[in-house]
């Protein structure tokens, strides 16, 4: 896996995967930036957020449960002094459907934050990552 991040213009930058696809990043107006695509930052935030949620996903897929919606809020808190990393982390899971089993979403998010989510290991001992969900029958 790989990635190729090329500077555009002010603070703004392109970055191309490995897999073909590209994101664009840029800053703060405040620093020089024009506000018109996701800090680096908050793509750490939804990295996580999509990792997990893939799993999670799946996960409920195997064990046949009817999802009609699913969100993840991923909340982050930085340090104040530089380099501001992040140093607590939630995640709020939502999960809409028919007779969803709430032990089935227990065990998928669990499984997905304690063993295959590479993001959130990644992260691990670097923030304080928490974790919730509820769910929502229809």
């Amino acid at each position: 896996m790989e990635a190729t991040i090329k500077y555009v213009d002010g603070l703004r930058f392109v970055a191309d995967g490995s897999t073909g696809h590209s994101i664009v990043m840029d800053g703060d107006p405040e620093f020089g930036g024009e506000d018109t695509a996701p800090r680096p930052t908050e793509l750490v935030l939804m990295g996580l957020g999509g990792c997990t949620g893939m799993d999670v996903i799946s996960i409920l897929r195997k064990k046949r449960q009817e999802v009609t919606g699913f969100e993840i809020e991923v909340r982050g808190k930085r340090a104040e002094a530089h380099p501001k990393k992040f140093t607590d982390i939630n995640l709020h899971y939502t999960v809409r459907g028919r007779d969803i089993s709430e032990d089935a979403v227990k065990k998928a998010v669990t499984l997905s934050m304690e063993r295959y989510c590479s993001v959130k290991a990644t992260l691990e001992g670097v923030a304080n990552i928490t974790y919730s969900y509820s769910v929502i029958q229809e």
